[in-house]
């Protein structure tokens, strides 16, 4: 469950379940892809003509379109128009994002890029429904189309859902997710603040040597199955145009559920860290590190074991789920920046350094502990003890 709050103590929350799909739920599940595939791959196409032609093609001008092409397209029709009218405001979302990191003028390693086609045996199947679109009724998921799941209820919705995400992962099962309001549920307060900075040799290096994050390695834990899986489906490889083995669909599957329960056992470590990190704190600096150009780096798998982007995720949902104040500080410079005097270094310090000296003030630090009480300085969370026990009688930044 993922949980983002809104003011007021007001949020959101994605209850995921397992779905048992029949037969016949399934091949209408998956005639309703087949429409909403279509709808989206017209919707590139229309999007991409009118760059060219230079007018403006938004979710207005699509829907109109799509209006006009389920009045003379039978098979289009037949689908729901709920799924499809969801579908192209995804699409303007994905496309807006994007024209927005152009029109920043970032970076290519970092811009969302244009939406692109979905082809059929690449993407998974995803269909999203409004409340229009769905109810619920006798524990049982009736969609728009007359398409009837059961889900498996592991855990009761705390209120009515808003929508719901039907898709279908990797290895074929089914899922439903519901959104959710919810209350926020604060944390007596504790006078705690806490620095957080990611690193490659742990995943989080905090002000506290309590709380932090070593590097679980569950990936790297796991490279011996996926190795033997990989050679398993190199030796079974079906020539191009011919149809493959069982041998090579068994280990397919079985490397797919690997990378499921590698993924499940990062998702589980980030949020029991998340988890303790709040309860103890009111207040977290934490750095606002995009982990995507270490891809390119010879440290791009161990970053990637790391799972730096879901730990960060997971702290700042859990952060905003019990109402703590959590900050993010921008990365730039603050392996060059005292956490004592903030003088800043001429030159930048490479990787095999391990400590930090400054040459203003003799302070002698192991460098990513100076990096995260960087990270207290710069949220204005400063002075704070060595454990980031604020002094008796500081206020918190924006208390009463």
């Amino acid at each position: 469950m993922a949980a983002v709050s809104e003011p007021h103590g007001v949020g959101y929350a994605r209850y995921t379940y397992r779905v048992r799909v029949s037969s016949t739920a399934r091949a209408k599940l998956l005639a309703e892809w087949d429409r909403c595939r279509w709808v989206w791959n017209e919707c590139v196409a229309r999007s991409k003509k009118a760059r060219q032609d230079g007018e403006e093609c938004g979710p207005a001008r699509l829907d109109r379109m799509l209006t006009a092409a389920r009045a003379v397209t039978p098979w289009l029709a037949a689908g729901s128009s709920v799924a499809q009218q969801q579908l192209i405001r995804d699409f303007g979302k994905s496309r807006a994002k994007a024209l927005k990191d152009v029109k920043e003028r970032l970076p290519v390693r970092r811009r969302a890029g244009m939406p692109g086609y979905k082809r059929k045996h690449d993407a998974e199947p995803t269909l999203n429904y409004t409340r229009r679109g769905f109810r619920l009724k006798d524990g049982r998921l009736h969609l728009a189309g007359g398409i009837v799941l059961s889900p498996v209820w592991s855990r009761r919705l705390p209120s009515r859902p808003s929508s719901v995400r039907v898709h279908r992962d990797a290895l074929g099962h089914w899922h439903a997710a519901f959104v959710v309001p919810v209350q926020a549920e604060p944390m007596p307060a504790t006078g705690r603040v806490l620095g957080v900075d990611w690193g490659v040799r742990e995943t989080a290096t905090t002000t506290s040597d309590a709380y932090d994050l070593p590097h679980a390695e569950h990936g790297r834990k796991a490279m011996r199955k996926l190795c033997r899986y990989d050679r398993m489906m190199a030796r079974r490889k079906p020539e191009k145009g011919q149809k493959a083995s069982k041998n090579y669909q068994e280990a397919k599957r079985w490397r797919a559920k690997t990378y499921q329960k590698i993924a499940r056992q990062r998702q589980d470590t980030a949020r029991k860290w998340a988890k303790k990190v709040v309860r103890d704190h009111d207040a977290i600096a934490v750095e606002d590190f995009r982990p995507k150009f270490l891809a390119r780096t010879t440290m791009a798998r161990k970053a990637a074991d790391g799972a730096i982007g879901a730990t960060k995720q997971a702290l700042i949902e859990m952060g905003r789920k019990h109402g703590r104040d959590v900050r993010l500080v921008r990365p730039a410079h603050t392996t060059m920046d005292c956490a004592r005097c903030g003088a800043r270094a001429k030159h930048a310090l490479p990787l095999s350094e391990r400590t930090y000296t400054c040459a203003a003030c003799g302070l002698v630090s192991p460098r990513d502990k100076n990096s995260a009480r960087v990270m207290l300085v710069r949220a204005g969370l400063d002075p704070a003890g060595a454990e980031g026990v604020r002094p008796p009688g500081a206020l918190l930044p924006g208390a009463a």
